[in-house]
């Protein structure tokens, strides 16, 4: 072999690790801030389940739907078109966008907090102070989430593990201050969760160097209208349907039921630390993936359904075996043998989730929105009839075997739908036949006009498709 035929065999085998130590360090950073983010809320649900019981821990559960529901909203019309349209900018243009998108995203949580407070008052009982926790805390925890995500369009995840840390260290404190002063209640729990988050908030204008401009969320929404109403209603649809289901559940079988189910969940919070950071980066990766052929990102989308369901399957099992040798107790209290029953139907509804996380990084890799929010409204339809199909039939037990159903028939609706997208994507790329008319390539809109674009655009114009779920 000559020496330039060496050198360009280096090369060309130089690049692809490159590549791959990139998308590790990404990757990195995403579930390493992932951890921290679930940590605080993990401790919260395992603190109120060990102090207060299941009745104050269904109360929880309610206001925590709720905070996830105004989250995807925010989401969805601040940083989500921040991620679509400036990451990797230049500095000074990433300041400008995110003095408006944090203001926009502080807005969501003064709007949403003020109807959450309102709603307080028509409620009685536990539920009612968690709301009331909830609705003076959501401007700081909706401000918190939109630095996190602006330092990942930045490049920057460490400054959003750093934030998110703060967060942690100030909540434990809080918590256990609380407990030893008397005040351990649903309120103030949700009070401290809210306030620490809010404390970090405070420093992530220091660490951006960038003051939230009020003045310009209005123009961010009305910036960005082609891409936010779209991002809202896809992100907030699961946020309706988890609502519906919790309240259904509460309505159904009871407070206690839903706290059941909820522990159960949290137990899975580990192995959704990896399922929501591998989130921040996969639809990235999905894109560089398209990139390089349509093959490519049908075999990543592959990889990743089933790389986090072999990960899901490990927990699962894992949980199901250590649970009933002390570590049940040790983490739920008393609430444990209720829950142990849901862990193996939690597990196989964990599992279709999998099977849609890849097939979705797919779809938002394609630009293929409509087909996209097609599958997300499907899939959770179906997900609430059958969760609470089950939970009349069969009470906390039968609505999470209610819930793996739905999973799986919503994991079979998205992989439907990204066959169909690369279909349509494979054809729009062909050229048309001489004597025939172009007309034909318009009708696919959905998966042309928001085809991925390289980065590197300017910054008042799309980049790609690409958006961050977490």
């Amino acid at each position: 072999m000559s020496p330039a035929r060496a050198v360009v065999v280096k090369l060309k085998l130089a690049v692809p690790r490159k590549m791959a130590l990139e998308a590790g360090r990404r990757l990195g950073w995403g579930v390493a801030d992932q951890a921290v983010s679930s940590l605080t809320n993990f401790a919260v649900t395992i603190y109120i389940a060990r102090s207060l019981g299941a009745r104050e821990l269904g109360a929880f559960s309610l206001a925590y739907v709720t905070y996830s529901f105004a989250l995807n909203a925010s989401r969805g019309l601040a940083t989500d078109p921040l991620l679509t349209r400036f990451s990797g900018a230049d500095l000074p243009i990433w300041r400008r966008a995110v003095g408006s998108c944090t203001a926009a995203a502080s807005v969501v949580g003064v709007v949403v907090g003020a109807c959450v407070t309102v709603a307080a008052a028509f409620i009685h009982g536990t539920a009612s102070a968690a709301f009331l926790a909830l609705g003076l805390t959501l401007p700081g925890l909706l401000l918190q989430d939109s630095w996190r995500f602006s330092f990942f369009a930045l490049g920057r995840g460490k400054l959003a593990l750093l934030n998110d840390s703060i967060w942690a260290v100030t909540l434990f404190p809080a918590l256990y201050i609380l407990r030893r002063t008397g005040h351990a209640t649903v309120f103030w729990f949700v009070l401290a969760w809210g306030a620490t988050a809010a404390i970090a908030a405070a420093v992530g204008v220091y660490q951006a160097k960038v003051i939230p401009r009020l003045a310009g969320a209005p123009e961010w929404v009305s910036q960005h209208r082609d891409l936010g109403p779209r991002y809202l209603i896809e992100g907030t649809t699961n946020s309706v349907a988890n609502q519906i289901r919790s309240y259904g559940i509460g309505l159904l079988v009871g407070l206690a039921a839903l706290g059941y189910v909820q522990a159960a969940s949290t137990l899975m919070g580990p192995f959704m630390v990896i399922f929501f950071g591998l989130g921040l980066v996969t639809v990235p990766e999905a894109a560089r993936a398209l990139q390089r052929s349509e093959r490519h990102l049908k075999l990543f989308c592959l990889l990743i359904s089933s790389a986090t369901a072999v990960a899901g399957l490990a927990w699962g099992v894992l949980l199901l075996l250590a649970l009933p040798r002390g570590f049940g107790s040790w983490l739920l209290g008393s609430i444990w043998r209720p829950t142990y029953p849901l862990v193996l139907p939690f597990t196989i509804s964990i599992l279709g989730g999998c099977g849609s996380g890849g097939a979705s990084a797919g779809l938002h890799a394609l630009g293929a929105a409509r087909r996209s929010l097609r599958a997300m409204v499907m899939g959770c339809v179906l997900y609430v009839l059958f969760c609470l199909a089950g939970a009349v039939v069969g009470g906390a037990v039968g609505t999470v075997e209610g819930a793996a159903v739905g999973a799986w028939l919503g994991a079979l609706l998205y992989w439907r739908e990204l066959l169909a997208a690369l279909r349509d994507h494979r054809l729009a790329g062909q050229k048309p036949e001489s004597g025939r008319s172009q007309s034909g390539r318009h009708r696919r809109a959905d998966t042309i006009q928001d085809r991925p674009r390289r980065r590197g655009r300017p910054a008042n114009r799309p980049s790609s498709a690409v958006r961050a779920d977490s």
